[in-house]
């Protein structure tokens, strides 16, 4: 996948922690991690993702339902945004964990008081880091100022 110029993704830094990270690292040279939120653990790994500019799936509702925090207010999304990552709030398995991606931004809106212009710049990261084509990307782009204008 990667000779062929595929975007490579790889799940972990959720259940198995920061050390998975690292080997996922190691492994599969990811650009995008599926998760990640374990790094805010590891201020080191943390840095070495974010000039490294790989992008982090975070998934609240995943993270409270596997426990691996408690409730939306404990996933490190402050830290990570504060390192500089490259945040793309997801929503993992909708039909698992019963949430879709607008409860993830409602979620996180709740636990963190984030304000419009906030919620905005998550989206905006997420569309940048996506793999659409560049057309769509600035059409999305325009829907979020669009949003967040009105």
């Amino acid at each position: 996948a990667e000779r062929a110029g595929l975007m490579l993704v790889a799940h972990g830094g959720e259940l198995r922690g920061r050390d998975h990270v690292r080997t996922v690292l190691g492994a599969l040279h990811p650009r995008r991690l599926g998760h990640g939120v374990r790094t805010a653990e590891d201020p080191a790994l943390l840095d070495e993702l974010v000039a490294a500019g790989i992008a982090l799936e975070v998934c609240p509702t995943s993270n409270v339902s596997l426990g691996v925090y408690s409730d939306p207010a404990s996933v490190p999304l402050p830290a990570l945004l504060e390192a500089g990552a490259t945040v793309a709030l997801g929503a993992d398995d909708p039909l698992l964990f019963g949430a879709r991606l607008g409860e993830q931004y409602a979620a996180m809106r709740a636990a963190r008081a984030l304000s419009d212009p906030q919620l905005a710049e998550l989206a905006r990261m997420s569309v940048r880091a996506s793999r659409a084509p560049s057309d769509i990307r600035v059409r999305m782009l325009r829907d979020i100022a669009t949003w967040l204008a009105d």
